[in-house]
């Protein structure tokens, strides 16, 4: 059965390509330390069971300790600014067609290996259908590109050490957020929480709740940088003993809404920097908030939105 293990297999060789390709670059100074610190990356995705709790807490101030040392960038063995912009003009909008395959391989994996059986057993760990589809979804992608672009193998892996060295290390920030919130749920931070919220909360008010719900997971998204981190206090905290259990709501619906009302405190922070400070670097922009700034209104109106369609829906 392909479960997570593969998953982990995939971009612990990604990683570890990555941080050998960094070590062979020459024209950047710090390549050992690019080297060091995706060479760990790779390890903890490789070993990670296999080096137990303490080993992945080293593994991951070790990671720290390498960045803030600084990551450079080199000169990359990739194709060039003009051959990049002639590219863009000849394929033009087929470029996006290729970038689409990965959510609509991913859909389809998600949707068909639930039914797909060898030998009485399923071929796809059903718990983890979805992420075992992005990464065959990649992968796929990745061979697309290359038959439709006619790109040499290697640019992909110089093309994506490229951009994971200009993120640098912000690239880790969802993973690490993430970990972070569920940190915070077995620190009991949701109930505190909730606490907090039975006290503000009119009693019998379903949506007082959803408001509060939506509203406090774009909120703490904000505060944290990501809505991962975020899900695990706010559903701890108000959507499943408000939401759910007192008011009967319907737990997907819940969830997923309230996934997408914390987005849009991703949209306004500048604690999600991958998403808001990174592009800023990358397109030399000089006001540090603009890519928030044109957010905030977008982010905003979808708020709304979410918080009407689940109040609509979460409780029938």
């Amino acid at each position: 059965m392909i479960g997570l293990g593969a998953v982990y297999l995939f971009a612990g060789l990604v990683f570890a390509a990555v941080a050998a390709a960094s070590a062979l670059d020459r024209t950047n100074k710090p390549r050992w330390l690019n080297a060091g610190f995706w060479g760990l990356l790779a390890a903890s995705f490789l070993f990670g069971d296999v080096l137990g709790d303490f080993g992945n807490g080293v593994l991951v101030l070790s990671l720290v300790a390498v960045a803030g040392f600084g990551l450079g960038i080199g000169a990359l063995a990739t194709t060039g600014t003009e051959e990049r912009r002639e590219s863009a003009r000849r394929f033009g909008n087929k470029l996006f067609f290729i970038a689409l395959t990965i959510p609509a391989i991913t859909l389809a994996g998600s949707l068909a290996f639930k039914y797909v059986f060898v030998g009485g057993a399923p071929l796809v760990d059903p718990a983890q259908v979805t992420l075992v589809s992005l990464a065959l979804a990649t992968i796929v992608a990745a061979f697309i590109a290359r038959a439709v672009l006619k790109q040499p193998f290697p640019a992909m892996l110089q093309e994506g050490r490229r951009l994971l060295d200009l993120v640098s290390w912000a690239a880790l920030l969802p993973q690490m957020l993430a970990a972070l919130g569920a940190v915070f749920a077995l620190a009991g931070v949701g109930g505190i929480v909730g606490g907090l919220a039975v006290q503000v909360i009119p009693g019998e008010s379903p949506l007082a709740a959803v408001i509060a719900y939506t509203v406090g997971m774009a909120l703490f998204t904000a505060i944290m940088g990501n809505a991962f981190a975020a899900f695990p206090v706010m559903t701890a905290g108000i959507g499943l003993p408000l939401i759910v259990t007192k008011f009967g709501g319907d737990p997907a619906i819940m969830a997923a809404i309230g996934m997408l009302s914390g987005f849009c405190g991703t949209l306004t922070t500048p604690m999600a920097a991958n998403f808001n400070l990174v592009p800023v670097a990358l397109l030399n922009l000089t006001d540090r908030y603009a890519v928030i700034k044109a957010q905030f209104p977008t982010a905003l109106m979808v708020l709304f939105a979410n918080t009407v369609l689940m109040y609509a829906i979460v409780y029938r």
